[in-house]
């Protein structure tokens, strides 16, 4: 059992910037690939971007490119998912998970049903 934890949400204003980060209290994330999702009222979770758990390859959607980042600090426990150039449309839950040992690491890692725990999400809201 993986228990993730994200925080740093909250309100910011278009065009600002925001840092997320996802952490785990009893298991080491260094042994998972993770993954950023989010989730905006009335649809489907979206893949965001993944990290390699050795956190020496990442790749994102296009939506985000260039103005997410996802990072690591496996000394820390720590993901990372630094958000600029925030948009209205960056408004939703956005949630971090351990991709499922098995999966390796490439692009199928865009799929949700690959991931196996899942934090409880935290609010994103840009006002325009």
């Amino acid at each position: 059992q993986v228990q993730l934890v994200e925080s740093g949400g909250g309100l910011v204003q278009t065009g600002e910037s925001l840092r997320l980060s996802c952490s785990a209290s009893e298991r080491t994330l260094s042994s998972y690939n993770m993954g950023w999702f989010r989730q905006a009222p009335g649809k489907e979770r979206e893949f965001l971007a993944a990290i390699r758990k050795t956190g020496d390859s990442a790749f994102y959607t296009d939506s985000v490119k260039g103005r997410f980042t996802i990072s690591r600090e496996n000394a820390k426990n720590t993901v990372y998912l630094e958000m600029s150039s925030l948009k209205a449309e960056d408004t939703a839950v956005y949630f971090c998970a351990t991709a499922v040992p098995g999966a390796g690491w490439g692009n199928w890692l865009r799929s949700r049903s690959l991931y196996s725990y899942w934090g409880q999400g935290t609010q994103v809201t840009v006002s325009s």
